[in-house]
């Protein structure tokens, strides 16, 4: 590797590597569509960064490391001041398709899957015109709670059945938002959709992979009931189905674990990545016990395409460091870099 330079999250990276990784169009296993409308005021734009839905917190965004890096990143971008005062009038002085656009097709995505539960359709761009935006293939995920608000468990089991038939790429649950991942605790009106889903699913004899909330979120779960390995024992009962290990933070290790021991167990490190200060130490403690290949690239980027660029630029710098610590041959990290970026998606989602 031949020599090093400060990337956009503050951190040294191997610069062939990080040239090498700029070329890979990643595959985005999990997102979300964005906002019609450009923020009012500075601090809703602040608040974009955060997970708080409370506006009196928004103003402390405005302290956090990762957004003031994230300014910084943005800046060198759209071509403007290195202030939050210039990159938020830039936002409003453009278009904000074209804006969107600008910062989504900068990620070098190939495929978008997206989850059609947030933000509300009313507000935001569906699926494919995300895809559009982005320049890119873009397919739906399948929100069971979303049905089952709508449809009832009946319509859960009907819509399940026909997910990939109807061009679903895969299952998605909240449950995590809905009383924790212990199903013991959960709620009949819960829980019995989510058994119901992942029966019709692992019955069609190629169960769509799973994506399950885990780790953080917004004010709404209750932290310690998000812990991925409350999941156990969905993941022994439903064997044949592939669950997909959401966010993570900061149970990472712990997702790291199921990954290990269980051949069904995948992960990923989005909503983490662009949000701690810290992406590189995220990823090296992912890769402490999982295998490469159970390791996804995702976004979880919601509401603003500010969030999609920051993603893949510190997801990126991220594997040009902590790779080529990890593994002592050049080659073997670049492979185990492609993998996490684009192969293991291709590979889990039949692609």
């Amino acid at each position: 590797m031949d020599g090093l330079f400060r990337g956009g999250c503050g951190i040294r990276v191997s610069r062939s590597l990080r040239e090498v990784l700029s070329g890979v169009a990643v595959v985005d296993h999990h997102a979300h569509g964005i906002l019609r409308e450009p923020p009012a005021t500075l601090d809703a734009f602040r608040g974009l960064f955060s997970e708080s839905e409370d506006p009196r917190q928004w103003p402390h965004v405005a302290t956090a490391v990762t957004y003031r890096r994230a300014i910084r990143a943005l800046a060198a971008q759209l071509g403007c001041e290195p202030a939050e005062d210039a990159v938020y009038a830039h936002r409003l002085a453009t278009d904000p398709g074209a804006y969107a656009s600008a910062l989504l097709r900068a990620t070098n995505t190939e495929v978008l899957l997206v989850d059609d539960g947030f933000p509300p359709a009313a507000e935001s761009v569906n699926w494919r015109e995300l895809g559009l935006l982005a320049g890119c293939v873009s397919r739906p995920v399948l929100r069971i709670e979303r049905v089952a608000a709508e449809a009832g468990i009946d319509g859960v089991r009907d819509a399940v059945a026909r997910a990939r038939a109807r061009g679903f790429a895969a299952l998605k649950t909240i449950a995590a938002y809905r009383g924790g991942l212990d199903l013991d605790l959960l709620a009949a009106g819960v829980r019995d959709p989510l058994i119901a889903a992942l029966e019709v699913n692992a019955a069609t004899g190629d169960p769509l992979p799973v994506q399950v909330h885990t780790g953080f979120g917004d004010a709404d779960l209750s932290l310690p009931l998000a812990r991925p390995g409350l999941l156990k024992p969905l993941i022994e009962r439903f064997a044949t189905t592939p669950f997909v290990l959401l966010h993570c933070y900061p149970y990472v290790r712990e997702a790291g674990w199921l990954a290990h021991v269980y051949p069904n167990v995948f992960f990923d490190l989005s909503l983490t990545i662009p949000h701690v200060s810290r992406p590189a130490v995220a990823l090296a403690e992912a890769l402490e016990l999982a295998p490469v290949s159970k390791l996804l690239y995702a976004s979880d980027a919601a509401r603003t395409p500010e969030l999609y660029f920051l993603a893949a630029t510190w997801w990126r710098d991220a594997l040009a460091t902590v790779l080529p610590e990890l593994l002592d041959d050049a080659g073997e990290a670049e492979e185990a870099a492609r993998a996490i970026l684009r192969e293991n998606a291709v590979s889990l989602y039949g692609l």
